[in-house]
């Protein structure tokens, strides 16, 4: 139900605009009441946006602990693909989601703050992992920088007709390692 909204609601979006349509609309289109469309999504901008990725409380015990490999950067990695692969989206779903981020100003305000509410939290989780050997800033960053392999990967994923949809993971891991190898000098820089 909650992918058929966001997917409604981005369809809306980019036919009319984010302003285009009401929230009514989109409760019409995917025919449901107003009132079950606002219990999923307080907004408009939160049902384009869709539910924030969603971890059972597990995968984060492994992950503090220090697992599933013992390797920040490999569990990082399956960090990332736990993530991508609960969301399996199609070449045109992930191409209409990026279009209409970058079409509407609001929404990138809004990714924005899930960003930074996203980095708070996974900063926090990577501060405990570590013993706060990383700081919270430090942890941010890093936070940061993994969604930037994210979007690197959607260029990629987009850019290449060959590459399926799935491929994300695949994609985003060789970002990270390829980041990973970079940073400590495996190209000879």
């Amino acid at each position: 139900m909650l992918h058929r909204i966001t997917l409604t609601a981005q369809r809306l979006t980019d036919d009319r605009g984010l302003d285009g349509f009401t929230m009514d609309d989109l409760a019409a289109a995917v025919d449901v009441s107003r009132r079950t469309l606002f219990n999923y999504y307080p907004s408009k901008v939160d049902a384009v946006l869709g539910p924030d990725p969603d971890l059972d409380d597990e995968v984060w015990a492994t992950f503090v602990a220090g697992g599933p490999y013992g390797d920040l950067v490999e569990d990082l990695i399956a960090l990332a693909a736990h993530v991508l692969e609960a969301k399996t989206l199609t070449r045109e779903e992930l191409a209409l989601g990026r279009r209409v981020m970058l079409a509407e100003p609001r929404l990138l305000a809004a990714v924005h703050e899930r960003l930074a509410s996203v980095s708070a939290d996974l900063g926090a989780l990577l501060v405990a992992r570590t013993g706060e050997k990383l700081d919270l800033a430090t942890a941010q960053l890093l936070v940061r920088v993994l969604a930037a392999t994210f979007d690197c990967a959607l260029d990629r994923a987009l850019s290449d007709d060959t590459l399926a949809a799935d491929a994300m993971p695949q994609l985003v891991a060789e970002n990270i390692r390829a980041l990973r190898d970079l940073f400590t000098g495996a190209y000879g820089t």
